[in-house]
């Protein structure tokens, strides 16, 4: 299939075109390069630097690329900055989302698969989640990403738009090309490696008085990899004139807390990562764990790197290497 990638040139989206790319698909990015890099799009694939706002642009590459599918993975993402912020968040993830389905709809392309999130559920209280769960997000974040998927399932019942909503918490470690830059850095693994590399002093744990095991938050890691497999997997399930679907992606088991991240970093980069306590964050819940039970069951789908640390050795090899890297350029 010829496929376009929204977002193609972030963190999860370079390593979905990789995906693509290896089973054999014809790949355009797409991305603004506001929060993406140009050098994680590899060379196999086409890119194309455009608004996810700007129909027409949307539209001509859709059209001269004879694009057949779509991968949705451009967005807003980052939860504190959703909730002082929401403007922002209602513009790219729902207002983006629309331009970009009625530019598919102008060029008569469909299916598409949507980088969706776990936060639609807010706090629920049966943990893991199941797709059946009530959803009630917690963030303006989750919030739009519910209203996009809402829309999607408009779009299917009244102009036949195919999709796959794919909900999932943390997308953690790397490939051997592609990891996690994000600017700012705000998630924990990345954040916790930086520390032992002594690119930070500390990390700050948000909040320690949680219901949880060590008062921490709990949080679901999916490693990279195989979250660009499943959405290749739903990608060729539509192709296959398969009919929309959500599903949940997670780790498969109870979750890790936010000490327990850090304790396998130590363990992993044998360094001390000094830790400062701060207050809780607006919309964390306390636990988000998801069950993949029903992509499993429908599309076969297991993670095959579930182990937290095999997800946190992956990412340290990965900043290491890059680390080096930057450092022998600076001395040549």
């Amino acid at each position: 299939m010829r496929v376009l990638v929204t977002g193609g040139a972030g963190y999860i989206g370079s390593v979905v075109t990789e995906e693509l790319v290896a089973g054999g698909h014809e790949v355009v990015v797409y991305d603004d390069l506001s929060k993406g890099h140009r050098d994680a799009v590899i060379d196999e694939a086409a890119f194309v630097q455009g608004d996810l706002l700007d129909r027409d642009a949307l539209f001509s590459t859709l059209r001269d690329n004879a694009i057949e599918a779509v991968v949705h993975m451009a967005a807003r993402s980052l939860v504190g900055e959703s909730v002082t912020e929401p403007a922002k968040y209602y513009e790219t993830n729902v207002m983006g989302g629309l331009v970009l389905l009625d530019a598919m709809r102008a060029a008569g392309v469909g299916p598409i698969v949507f980088s969706s999130t776990a936060a639609v559920y807010g706090a629920p209280e049966k943990q893991p989640i199941e797709e059946t769960a009530p959803v009630a997000p917690t963030n303006p974040y989750g919030e739009t990403k519910l209203a996009f998927e809402r829309a999607l399932r408009w779009y299917d019942e009244a102009y036949g738009v195919r999709y796959v909503s794919l909900r999932y918490f943390n997308a953690a470690g790397a490939t051997p090309r592609s990891g996690e830059r994000h600017d700012p850095e705000t998630h924990l693994i990345p954040l916790v490696l930086k520390v032992a590399l002594g690119e930070i002093g500390e990390v700050t744990v948000f909040g320690d008085d949680y219901p949880t095991k060590d008062g921490t938050c709990v949080r679901d890691y999916i490693h990279v990899s195989d979250l660009a497999r499943a959405h290749v997997l739903s990608l060729e399930m539509l192709a296959r004139g398969g009919k929309s679907a959500i599903y949940n992606l997670g780790c498969g088991g109870d979750g890790y807390t936010v000490r327990e991240v850090i304790d396998v970093a130590r363990e992993v980069t044998g360094k001390e990562i000094p830790v400062k306590m701060g207050p809780r964050r607006a919309g964390d819940p306390a636990m988000l764990v998801a069950s993949s039970a029903r992509i499993a069951s429908e599309l076969g789908f297991r993670p095959a790197q579930q182990d937290l640390r095999e997800i946190v050795a992956s990412a340290w090899r990965w900043l290491s290497a890059r680390r080096a890297q930057e450092a022998s350029v600076v001395a040549a």
